[in-house]
């Protein structure tokens, strides 16, 4: 059974095959802003979809990740390495998918701003 993570309008949509296990909660500059929570699949695992047009991705610093987002809503559907490899990761805005998919999982915090460890 396929898991879909949906932006507000529903012009970009996200699947997955399995619900995610664990969350990370990270406080660095933009993920606090942007108030998600990541569920990391294996990015051979993620099926994105999107009205012609609806996306666009943001990129800071050394541009290493691209964030994208929904121009129509604005909604931050997941994440991405700007350089692909093999065992590449998604990081898909958990908030996302309908909130009973994510209610049993755990949620890690991840100290993006300082130190990247988790506050375990």
């Amino acid at each position: 059974m396929p898991y879909i993570a949906t932006c507000h309008c529903g012009a970009i949509t996200l699947e997955v095959k399995r619900a995610p296990r664990t969350l990370t909660e990270c406080n660095c500059s933009i993920c606090r802003r942007y108030g998600t929570l990541w569920a990391y699949y294996n990015e051979s695992t993620v099926r994105v979809r999107s009205a012609r047009g609806a996306r666009a991705s943001y990129a800071w610093g050394p541009k290493n990740l691209l964030f994208n987002h929904c121009k129509r809503c604005a909604c931050i559907t997941h994440h991405q390495r700007a350089r692909k490899t093999a065992q590449s990761t998604v990081g898909v805005n958990a908030r996302l998918f309908d909130p009973a998919v994510i209610a049993r999982a755990r949620v890690r915090k991840l100290d993006g701003a300082d130190t990247w460890k988790y506050l375990e």
